[in-house]
């Protein structure tokens, strides 16, 4: 994994993932609406992130799926 993309979005899934679990406690208001902001900016950078990636990949819609070549699709 030496994509920041992946890594961000990893991070950001586990943050939102904590976010939801602490909302549900009684934790102090001021707390979860501070990791309600730096949440959202969280999920808009990783979206930045992701849109502005420079992964290149050599295949196409017609080399289909690499574990299901699309001659065994018949089968």
């Amino acid at each position: 994994m030496k994509n920041l993309a992946i890594k961000l979005v990893w991070f950001t899934t586990i943050y939102v993932f904590v976010f939801a679990g602490l909302c549900q406690t009684d934790v102090v208001l001021p707390i979860i609406m501070s990791m309600y902001g730096i949440g959202i900016i969280l999920i808009l950078f990783m979206v930045y992130t992701v849109l502005h990636d420079d992964y290149k990949t050599t295949k196409t819609f017609k080399d289909w799926y690499g574990d299901h070549p699309m001659e065994n699709l018949e089968k």
